[in-house]
């Protein structure tokens, strides 16, 4: 078994070899009730110290252990400083642990303060014992508690360094070394930040599309139609648009990636087409034709006309809108606006940025988005589409992959353009 390592200064506080073996002292640590927590929760602190330490930090040092992003389990202990009197007696007690419990890395206190801190491992050289050891140090930590809790990230640097080292050979460690002494936390704490960051703009756009979702499955429900008391073509309308908002409750309910909204905005422009379409057919009107829906709300489905329109501070340019939103434009009042929350401020969905960009394109397409949205989604959404936002998607199925008869929106929108800001 490879040797342990434990600050120098133990040994100055007492637990130096004896000239004789000397013997453990009279209430040594259950071995047994060790070995158990360290199975079940990778910590274990001695029955008569449980009161120095607070529930709560005894939990996080169990979730720190259990959550250990290394490859080696990582296990902390907590004992009375009056348990064992030589280290001689603590080695034993360790390989006794070690041995019932498993490889992994073993850190913990006999006692408070830095002197008493120890590092084991029945698989690690001693150097890499040397190593978390001095990254655990290098964390600052202000006490007990946290100086375990700062033993599973050390445990994973040193893991990440020894890899290096196979991989590119010594020299190169070198040079890695030095960066990730000087870059690793920073390097660690940005992919948290954007896997955090990420989480966030999924959970709001897959809430909007819920929202989308449930507002057309409601206005499917109110059609209340009997399909035996109907011909086939408004049997096959609503089947269409049955099957349609089936489908985006699906895609919803699978999606991991804010782009996979686009699929379910997809099925909804499409489902929400072939319920206006039964509608019609029920009452004895003519069927509408197929164009995308209304600019300022999708929800309110297929648009009626193009209405010209400027955003605040922004150009005149063409969108299509429904016919109650074409009235209020005409008259000079403000269109029924689809409004999402950013970072805790209520703002137009096409003025939210390039996270909703494929909401976006689900509905209209990509024509459409390369004229009308050029410039209004904070004037990067083309950037967004262009890199595996929208067009890493392909051209194919947006808008609800059919010809959209008078809706083409990729033309001319007035006046030079500006990505910049709505001046375009």
């Amino acid at each position: 078994m490879l040797r342990r390592l434990v600050v120098p200064a133990l040994l100055a506080a007492g637990l130096g070899v004896a000239a004789a073996a000397a013997p453990a002292a009279a209430d040594v640590p259950d071995a047994g009730d060790a070995v158990q927590d360290l199975e079940s929760d990778h910590f274990y602190i001695e029955q008569s110290i449980t009161e120095n330490i607070p529930e709560a930090e005894q939990e996080a040092l169990v979730s720190a252990a259990q959550d250990a992003e290394s490859e080696s389990p990582v296990y902390l202990v907590m004992l009375p400083s009056e348990s064992f009197d030589s280290q001689t007696a603590l080695d034993g007690y360790m390989d006794e642990l070690m041995g019932d419990v498993g490889d992994g890395v073993y850190a913990g206190f006999m006692g408070s303060g830095a002197n008493n801190f120890f590092v084991d491992s029945p698989d690690l050289e001693q150097s890499e014992l040397n190593e978390i050891r001095d990254n655990v140090i290098a964390s600052d930590p202000a006490n007990e508690v946290d100086t375990l809790a700062a033993v599973p990230d050390a445990v994973a640097e040193q893991e990440g360094d020894a890899a290096a080292s196979g991989m590119f050979g010594i020299a190169f460690l070198a040079v890695l070394v030095l960066a990730v002494a000087g870059g690793g936390y920073y390097v660690y704490s940005s992919r948290k930040k954007r896997e955090a960051e990420k989480a966030k703009q999924l959970a709001e756009i897959k809430q909007m599309a819920q929202e989308d979702v449930v507002r057309l499955g409601e206005d499917i429900a109110q059609l209340e139609i009997d399909v035996s008391q109907v011909d086939e073509a408004t049997r096959n309308d609503y089947s269409h648009a049955m099957d349609s908002y089936d489908r985006a409750k699906a895609t919803l309910d699978d999606i991991r990636e804010p782009q996979d909204i686009q699929q379910v905005t997809t099925a909804l422009e499409d489902g929400r087409y072939y319920m206006v379409a039964t509608r019609a057919r029920m009452n004895g009107e003519p069927v509408p034709e197929r164009r995308q829906p209304c600019f300022f709300n999708p929800q309110h489905g297929p648009s009626e006309q193009d209405v010209q329109w400027a955003p605040p501070g922004g150009a005149v340019r063409a969108v299509p809108a429904c016919a109650v939103c074409t009235r209020a434009v005409l008259s000079g009042g403000q269109p029924d606006v689809r409004l999402v929350e950013v970072d805790g401020e209520r703002r137009p969905y096409y003025d939210a940025g390039p996270d909703y960009a494929p909401y976006a394109g689900g509905y209209f397409g990509m024509s459409m988005m390369m004229g009308m949205f050029s410039g209004m989604m904070m004037g990067s959404m083309m950037g967004s589409m262009m890199g595996g936002g929208m067009m890493g998607a392909g051209m194919e199925g947006m808008g609800g992959g059919e010809d959209l008869g008078g809706g083409d929106f990729g033309g001319d929108f007035g006046g030079d353009m500006d990505f910049g800001g709505f001046d375009f």
